[in-house]
């Protein structure tokens, strides 16, 4: 035990029998490498070298103090109890002590010693390696300014579960960095976890420039292992730059010429970092090519005239590019004029109404406005119809109508009492809309519609008479003006009712029937049996197989002035009382 001592410790210990202070140190330890978790192939001296390992003992040395961890007697091997009761066991007839499940805390020296025949020892070092975990990186979510005076942070490198302790090496645009005074610092430190692994936290810490806006940084984990040196990288970050606005412009989309209508989009741009609060003004030059709705003007914007008067009508607008005018009646679509004037002469009533400024800009396709202005011309009332007749049932609800024109804007009244409503037709026209009961005052007297404004009045006149033919009780008609005419217009007739028809028709066949009658009556007369005279009824002698056998019965249901048709040629008229019967009496 004496040469264990001091080759273990470099000096004597009197606790070990057989030290002698002062001996050699021994020689430089077998290095063994082995990853956590592995097993570790402890053996007692070289391969190579010859001797009888029956009688061996083994020994962990921490901290310069060395501990029995295992004894092998006759080729028989036995753990001592501590931290490696349970870990070893005895391989290659004894030469080999195999030491499983490898933690951080098992890299030190492991001794064997022989016995016979003669004592000798072999030191082993075993170094253990674990390679850490992908590395994270977190970037500083405040930023750095430009004015900063001193470096500030940029990001936090993290390495866990590591042995030995890795080194980092900070990258820049694939750039490694290093340290500079005042410019470039980088801060590492490590923690011992309760395994025996290190984690590393390395805090970078640079003064950045306005071109270190887009820079990427990242951070490596150098590490070795038994298989050889290796390296683990983390992801790359963007560290957000602060710096002062040099230049300011604009952007404007869709570019090229704009007309009026067109979607525009704005945009205030600066080389800033945060970008700057933006106010955006208009100046006096337009970004669009117009005119302006509100800058399309007529004068006189209310124009008013006598009938055969004249009238100038001027279009204004504004743009920034050279503009082109157009008149159009309104109704009609028609151009009656290119430029910005309109003249118009010897004004008449139907050239009231309205017209329109079209205002355009040749050089940018769809580009245009327009303005609509109504001429007024000075008139008396101008009724739709002067008369109308119309056939009605007595007790029908009706709605008359009457529309009258004229400037200015004539009002309307009815001489008969009702419900009235009007609308505007348009700023001359009004139509009056009277809800009245048939009654028979209504059908002797009629309706008469006054139309009136300080140039004069005019009148239409409704008269109304019974339809015979329509079913009796309470109904509703609205009876609608007919196309526009002046106040000298005269009205169409309404078509008779259908039933005279058929009163021609039946008298027709009455007229025939009478003339057959009158055939065989003139026959008999000439035959010597039929007496002549005027009575009502007369009578006709038959031979007797034919006697009572029938009586003919002529009977006219017409009216009186119908039956004038029925009287002889000689223009005989009926007696009082007389109802237009005659009988011919053939029984003798």
């Amino acid at each position: 035990m004496g040469r264990l001592a001091s080759s273990v410790g470099g000096a004597c210990d009197s606790r070990i029998q057989g030290c002698v202070p002062g001996e050699a140190e021994p020689p430089t330890p077998e290095p063994l490498e082995v990853e956590v978790g592995g097993t570790a192939l402890l053996k007692c001296g070289p391969s190579h070298s010859p001797g009888n390992f029956s009688h061996v003992d083994w020994f962990s040395v921490h901290k310069e103090k060395p501990t029995l961890i295992f004894r092998v007697r006759k080729g028989q091997g036995q753990s001592e109890p501590g931290e490696y009761q349970h870990r070893l066991s005895l391989l290659d007839r004894g030469t080999t002590l195999a030491l499983a499940h490898v933690t951080p805390h098992d890299e030190r020296v492991f001794l064997c010693q022989g016995k016979r025949p003669q004592s000798q020892e072999h030191r082993i070092q075993l170094h253990v390696y674990k390679a850490p975990e992908e590395p994270t990186i977190q970037v500083n979510p405040l930023g750095i300014s430009v004015n900063s005076e001193e470096p500030e942070e940029v990001a936090t490198c993290v390495g866990r579960n590591g042995y030995p302790v890795p080194q980092v090496i900070w990258y820049k645009n694939g750039r490694p960095l290093k340290e500079e005074k005042k410019r470039v610092h980088i801060q590492s430190s490590q923690i011992v976890e309760s395994s025996g692994l290190y984690t590393l936290q390395s805090v970078l810490k640079a003064q950045l420039v306005k071109e270190d806006k887009d820079a990427q940084f990242y951070c490596e984990l150098n590490y070795r292992l038994p298989s050889g040196n290796h390296m683990k990288e983390s992801r790359e970050v963007v560290v957000p730059v602060f710096y002062p606005a040099e230049k300011v412009w604009l952007e404007v989309e869709p570019v090229g010429v704009l007309k009026e209508g067109d979607r525009v989009e704005i945009r205030c741009l600066a080389d800033g970092n945060p970008p700057p609060h933006f106010t955006i003004s208009k100046q006096a030059d337009a970004l669009a090519v117009s005119p302006d709705v509100s800058d399309v003007r007529v004068s006189p914007a209310a124009p008013e005239s006598r009938e055969g008067g004249s009238l100038a009508l001027t279009c204004e607008a504004e743009s920034n590019r050279a503009l082109e005018f157009q008149w159009l009646r309104e109704k009609t679509g028609q151009v009656l004029e290119k430029g910005p004037v309109l003249r118009l002469h010897n004004l008449q009533r139907d050239a009231g109404g309205g017209y329109r400024c079209v205002a355009s800009v040749p050089s940018v396709p769809g580009l245009n406005r327009t303005q609509l202005v109504r001429v007024a011309i000075f008139g008396s009332p101008w009724m739709t119809s002067k008369e109308r007749k119309m056939w009605v049932k007595e007790n029908t609800v009706l709605n008359l109508s009457c529309e009258a024109s004229g400037h200015p804007r004539p009002s309307i009244s009815w001489s008969v009492d009702g419900t009235a409503h009007e609308q505007d037709q348009d700023p001359q026209s009004v139509l009056s809309v009277l809800n009245v009961l048939v009654t028979p005052e209504l059908l002797e007297t009629g309706a008469e519609c006054v139309a009136s404004n300080f140039l004069g009045r005019n009148t239409t006149t409704i008269f109304l008479e019974l339809d015979s033919n329509r079913t009796t009780g309470l109904s509703t008609s609205t009876v609608s003006p007919y196309t526009r005419a002046n106040s000298t217009s005269t009205e169409k007739k309404l078509p008779e009712p259908e039933s005279k028809g058929v009163a021609i028709v039946a008298v027709t066949v009455c007229v025939l029937v009478l003339a057959v009658l009158g055939a065989v009556l003139y026959f008999f007369y000439k035959k010597g049996k039929l007496p002549c005279g005027r009575s009502g009824k007369q009578e006709i002698t038959l031979p007797p197989s034919r006697k009572s056998e029938f009586v003919v019965e002529v009977k006219s249901d017409k009216l009186p002035e119908e039956m004038g048709l029925l009287q002889g040629s000689t223009g005989d008229k009926r007696a009082p009382g007389d109802q237009g019967e005659k009988y011919i009496d053939l029984r003798h």
